[in-house]
């Protein structure tokens, strides 16, 4: 998501012909965005995605069955502390 949002800044100075990246070559300008792509294509393919969508949701699902078992008083201290 950062290669995506450095490239986007440096295409519109580039395109505003803002000093230095107006003096630039578009290769160097574009390069970001062909990082994104390399990034996403790394992540989906090595499961990293997936893990942290998978490692997301059950963070949220252990959220909520302490906050249901804080609710109906049977959460140990032990487990408050977390």
């Amino acid at each position: 998501m950062y290669f995506l949002g450095v490239g986007i800044i440096l295409l519109a100075m580039k395109f505003l012909e803002i000093d230095p990246v107006a003096a630039w070559s578009w290769l160097i300008v574009l390069a970001p965005f062909g990082l994104a792509v390399a990034w996403w294509s790394w992540a989906d393919a090595s499961g990293y995605t997936k893990r942290k969508a998978m490692e997301h949701e059950n963070k949220r699902k252990q959220e909520r069955i302490d906050k249901n078992k804080d609710a109906i008083g049977t959460l140990s201290s032990r487990n408050k502390r977390r």
